[in-house]
């Protein structure tokens, strides 16, 4: 079964929990016991990547080691063409639709096509999407991404609408790891309701509570991701069980 039939037949089912595990901020002995708890706590699946410092010899490592410890899927979430490694088991095809700089949009992709043809990767084309606070964030300063305000929700809804039309599997609005607060709910909701039931809209960023998860289920996420959580927490299975429980008892808007 590819990873994206896993996903797809579990989106019949619930929503999904997205744990993201930067082997830069947990350590990278460290991430694959994190990847492992956040799996026995109910997780969907494993992203690994990082905006700065995630490559090379170490990351293939890390992410062979994750592999090895969990059996959920293994997702590459990178933030530029250091961040593949052939040992993951599927990678987010990231295009920044709101960055200033062209590389981000089409220029590393195309970089990055030939290495994933090479390495037979799994393909998820997903359009990246920044909201505010993410001008506060690495992922939003690194990517030089105009955030989508939060007072017009149709701007987010306008570039979800291109990104349903180019073709894109996922959408994904990010506050930025670390966010001082998460993707406004009514950009959420605006973007589920311009695209309607496809692609699938992940939401991720800033999210720290439980109630915070659900309350983006209810406005339209189909996955939800926490990472900076799992970071700072003593028991990480604890955490992600808490925040999978009530994900997937949420029916999808």
């Amino acid at each position: 079964m590819t990873v994206w039939n896993y996903l797809e037949e579990k989106l019949e089912k619930h929503p999904l929990y997205f744990v993201l595990v930067d082997p830069d901020e947990t350590g990278y002995d460290e991430a694959p016991k994190v990847a492992y708890e956040a799996q026995e706590g109910g997780a969907d699946a494993i992203l690994v990547g990082g905006t700065v410092g995630v490559q090379g010899e170490v990351l293939d490592s890390t992410v062979k080691a994750i592999r090895e410890a969990v059996d959920i899927p293994v997702i590459l979430f990178p933030g530029d063409i250091s961040g593949i490694s052939k040992y993951a088991d599927a990678i987010l095809y990231i295009s920044l639709l709101n960055s200033r700089n062209p590389y981000y949009i089409s220029g590393v992709q195309a970089l990055a096509a030939p290495i994933l043809l090479r390495y037979g990767l799994e393909i998820i084309p997903t359009a990246y999407l920044i909201t505010e606070p993410g001008q506060e964030t690495a992922a939003g300063w690194v990517g030089d991404a105009r955030p989508l305000p939060r007072r017009k929700p149709s701007l987010a809804a306008t570039y979800a609408l291109a990104a349903k039309f180019i073709g894109f599997k996922m959408i994904y609005l990010e506050a930025g790891s670390g966010a001082s607060y998460p993707v406004d709910n009514k950009i959420v909701a605006a973007v589920r309701k311009a695209i309607g039931e496809f692609p699938y809209v992940i939401v991720g960023g800033g999210i720290r509570t439980p109630e915070v998860a659900l309350e983006k289920v209810k406005y339209g996420a189909d996955v939800v991701v926490t990472g900076t959580i799992v970071e700072i927490v003593d028991n990480v299975r604890d955490t992600v069980q808490k925040f999978s429980a009530v994900i997937h008892s949420a029916r999808r808007k």
